[in-house]
C-alpha cells in the first residue's frame, strides 16, 4: 500500500511540475531543428575531411 501512495504522489508531483514548464514556440522549435541539422552536417563534413587528409598522409608514409 505504501508503494501505491508513493507512486500516486510521484504522478501528482510530475503533473504539477510539467505545468511549470515553458515550452518553445513552433518557430523556436523549427529554428533549433534547422540549427541541429546544419551543425550535424558541418561536423560530419569536418570529420570526413580530416579522415581524408589523414588517410592521404598515411598512404604517403606507407
Amino acid at each position: 500500500m505504501k508503494y501505491l501512495v508513493s507512486f500516486k504522489n510521484y504522478l501528482v508531483d510530475s503533473v504539477h511540475e510539467m505545468k511549470k514548464v515553458t515550452w518553445p514556440t513552433k518557430t523556436q522549435t523549427q529554428n533549433y531543428t534547422i540549427f541541429v541539422v546544419i551543425m550535424s552536417v558541418g561536423v560530419a563534413l569536418f570529420f570526413g575531411i580530416i579522415d581524408y587528409v589523414l588517410n592521404l598522409g598515411l598512404e604517403q608514409i606507407i
